[in-house]
């Protein structure tokens, strides 16, 4: 019996989106023979080419298309340079975050043979980031935004921290924790100084926690996390935590592993899923096929992973690591000479090498 094809909704974004998203495709179409389903594509503009196209980087109509596709491929955008949002200046993530429920911010951060750690010490940590609330003014309110400015001079922030959405994103943590090997969740937090909210957030993890008696669990305020992450990056395995320390400390445990732009990251909701770069879209080198497109290649892998495909996703991520051990192999930004379209090529052919 033919499976239907799975239908993948193809978002290249801005600066160098429309590069890596070239690059990740490429792949995409390697692993093709070892899909258990095959993979329809479907393209669409965001960001600027949406915004010059359609007066708003990110349609309606886009967003009801996205709901009704099997996954999403996100790419980076420049939403700090889009005109206001009452001029069409929408944070396309942002939205589809909301809009696709996409509760849980699963971003891996791990050492790679062959590229030395800054800090010179391996880690291999993954970060449940709570994706829907926070201090985010653009997803964290029903209606509105929640900043606001009463007089001139005066910017207030509202944080909201639900049990509803503590508890999706510490069962997503545990899930996850419950299929790596060291099998320890440890939630991140302030509740010294914010104390009802984060209050909320632990009371919902501990809560989750109690049904994972074979996880180990442990609490760490969010200061201390950044300095154990340097010092003993080893002590973690899956952290959760809210939305802002989430992205905040994703990005240092990535950046100890070698470099943002090594780091896959996957949003999760009960419905719908979207693979997303976890870096942004460095403008400064767009055009010029010096982007390092293994990010967003590695969030495909975990895309696939989530739909079952875990022998394509392995494919990627053991071309991944074969070629990254090599130092003539590697892209410019992690010390190599290759630009992103040699990269890719090498990946390829080790992909194809061994089907």
């Amino acid at each position: 019996m033919t499976l239907s094809p799975r239908h993948l909704l193809c978002l290249p974004g801005d600066g160098i989106g429309p590069e890596i998203m070239r690059a990740t495709l490429a792949v995409l179409d390697a692993v093709t023979p070892i899909l258990t389903r095959p993979i329809m594509l479907e393209h669409a503009e965001i960001g600027f080419a949406s915004l010059g196209t359609h007066g708003t980087t990110i349609t309606n109509d886009l967003i009801a298309r996205t709901k009704q596709a099997d996954g999403v491929i996100l790419g980076p955008v420049s939403h700090n340079e889009y005109p206001p949002v009452d001029e069409g200046g929408l944070n396309p993530s942002g939205v589809l975050r909301k809009a696709l429920d996409l509760y849980a911010n699963m971003r891996p951060a791990k050492s790679w043979h062959g590229l030395v750690p800054h800090n010179g010490k391996s880690i291999d940590v993954l970060v449940a980031r709570e994706n829907i609330e926070g201090f985010y003014a653009d997803r964290n309110m029903y209606e509105g935004s929640g900043e606001f400015m009463p007089v001139p001079g005066v910017a207030l922030a509202i944080r909201r921290i639900t049990t509803e959405a503590s508890r999706n994103i510490a069962l997503a943590a545990f899930e996850a924790a419950q299929r790596r090997p060291v099998k320890k969740v440890t939630a991140i937090h302030k509740a010294n100084v914010m104390r009802l909210s984060d209050g909320v957030f632990l009371d919902a993890v501990r809560a989750v926690a109690k049904f994972y008696p074979e996880i180990t669990y442990d609490e760490v305020l969010i200061d201390a996390a950044a300095a154990l992450l340097v010092r003993e990056p080893e002590r973690f395995d899956v952290i959760v935590t809210t939305n802002m320390f989430g992205d905040i400390i994703s990005d240092l445990a990535s950046e100890l592993s070698g470099s943002l732009g090594l780091a896959g990251s996957l949003n999760i909701g009960s419905k719908h899923v979207a693979a997303q770069a976890q870096h942004g879209s460095a403008p400064d080198i767009a055009g010029q096929d010096k982007a390092n497109p293994t990010s967003l290649i590695l969030s495909l892998a975990m895309l696939l992973d989530h739909f079952g495909e875990a022998k394509a996703a392995s494919s990627i991520t053991t071309a991944i690591a074969t070629v990254l051990a090599d130092p003539s192999s590697c892209t410019m930004d992690i010390g190599g000479t290759l630009g992103t379209t040699e990269f890719t090529t090498e990946l390829i052919a080790y992909i194809k090498a061994k089907e």
